[in-house]
């Protein structure tokens, strides 16, 4: 199907009755017991949920304890010093979020007393925080109803909902999430617990999750779906390589000259049969990541 033109795709039902009590029992049947889904402190969920943003969960998984080991709280993440923040976050991927965090935690302890908002404008008025995270927060961290529509929830709406139909974008599918999250604790026959905005959106994660692994992905249905970019040799690869050679330069507080930094690109690059990099390109990049406030300049040389 087009992405313009043509009819609006009209689901099968709604997540209602019968089937929301089906999908329920299914997910119930396929709950993972992942760490994260044994507290209901507000900021745990958070990073978890910053972290599980395009990263897979075995990833996450022992990652997510060692930052709550490292930065317990709010409090601590907001005081602790920028680089170490992206430090911890190593290997994780798009460093961004880790900044998003820090800077976040930071406006937590400025405007809200250190303490986790609760209010979705709240919570979305803080950097990185989108409606779908805003919506986990306060499903697993406070039992609220909202819309939380992320990559497994979607596929489960597209498999029973969209059957067949290709290119169904997010404004057709989000009107019956928000529809079907309970605002009220649910009875379901058969179930082992209520069904509660916290209990049901663990279901669809995790019935989502089980229809990715043994189906066609129902994602790739959706108009919102997009292979993740090559990493290797590409300008994320060489920024997120950037990063490192500034943390790792921190101890000796001397900081990267931009010839530096292509010198150890060119040396990656050239293991793996690609171009050499040039000053110009590196010094692109560090001008780049200053920007964003991964860095900063003094007398020519970048400092994390």
């Amino acid at each position: 199907m087009a992405r313009s033109g043509g009819p609006a795709p009209v689901p099968a039902g709604s997540m209602t009755g019968a089937l929301r009590g089906r999908v329920y029992l299914r997910g119930r049947e396929l709950y993972r017991d992942l760490p994260w889904r044994r507290t209901r402190d507000p900021y745990a969920i958070w990073v978890s949920e910053a972290m599980l943003q395009q990263t897979q969960v075995s990833r996450v998984d022992g990652r997510w304890q060692r930052w709550l080991e490292r930065f317990p709280s709010v409090g601590a993440l907001a005081a602790a010093d920028s680089a170490d923040v992206l430090d911890e976050w190593q290997g994780l991927g798009y460093n961004r979020r880790a900044l998003a965090l820090w800077r976040a935690a930071c406006q937590v302890v400025a405007e809200h007393g250190g303490q986790m908002p609760r209010d979705a404008r709240d919570l979305q008025a803080l950097p990185g925080i989108g409606p779908a995270t805003a919506a986990g927060i306060r499903a697993f961290a406070y039992d609220l109803p909202g819309t939380y529509l992320e990559t497994n929830v979607r596929a489960v709406f597209l498999h029973e909902l969209f059957p067949g139909q290709q290119d169904v974008p997010d404004s057709a599918i989000s009107p019956l999430v928000a529809e079907a999250c309970p605002t009220t604790p649910l009875g379901v026959p058969g179930a082992d617990a209520p069904c509660t905005p916290r209990t049901w959106y663990y279901a669809l994660l995790d019935y989502g999750f089980h229809l990715k692994q043994t189906l066609p992905n129902p994602s790739r249905r959706s108009r919102s779906h997009a292979r993740q970019s090559r990493f290797e040799g590409s300008h994320r690869q060489k920024r997120a390589a950037v990063v490192r050679l500034l943390l790792d330069a921190r101890a000796s507080g001397a900081g990267l000259l931009p010839a530096n930094v292509a010198a150890a690109l060119t040396e990656l690059e050239s293991a793996a049969g690609r171009d050499p990099v040039d000053e110009a390109y590196a010094r692109e990049i560090l001008v780049q990541l200053e920007h964003e406030g991964f860095c900063r300049e003094r007398d020519g040389r970048w400092l994390a």
